[in-house]
């Protein structure tokens, strides 16, 4: 496989919207072509692979990264997604976008990948305040330990 030339995206879009304009103010299509060699400065050979090259990126414009316009040898089979124009193929390459991860859930402990409790203070039931007990739970605590029955 021989690569001919190749098209990067943005250069297509700009390509697809000018076609665009061009074709809703009643321009025929010879009439496009020279226009679009005249913007991108192409011509010859190159300004047909680009017009070409636009019908391919107008089918697969989610995530396009470039067009490949490539020739095979002897013996090669076609790429999967390439489309044959005369003896030449074009074949759109698109974006390896990986998928979103969910954020994790932030753990026990604190700082994220530090795991839960690990040991020293902490278990037991929380406490009501920072500053410490009140007086009317230690008074209440107090109370619990007094009235408790001895062991012999």
């Amino acid at each position: 496989m021989k690569a001919v030339t190749e098209f990067a995206s943005f250069t297509l879009t700009k390509g697809l919207k000018a076609q665009a304009s061009l074709a809703a103010e009643g321009k025929s299509p010879e009439e496009i072509q020279t226009s679009l060699g005249e913007t991108f400065k192409l011509e010859g050979d190159k300004l047909g692979y680009f017009v070409k090259a636009l019908e391919v990126a107008s089918q697969n414009t989610e995530n396009l990264k470039r067009v490949v316009i490539v020739r095979l040898n002897e013996g090669e089979s076609a790429p999967a997604k390439g489309t044959q124009v005369e003896e030449l193929y074009y074949v759109p390459e698109f974006l390896n976008l990986a998928p979103a991860k969910p954020a994790a859930a932030p753990t026990k402990g604190g700082r994220p990948g530090q795991g839960g409790n690990r040991g020293g203070k902490g278990g037991g039931a929380p406490k009501s305040s920072p500053w410490g007990i009140s007086p009317e739970e230690l008074a209440a605590k107090n109370s619990k330990k007094n009235s408790a029955p001895k062991a012999p």
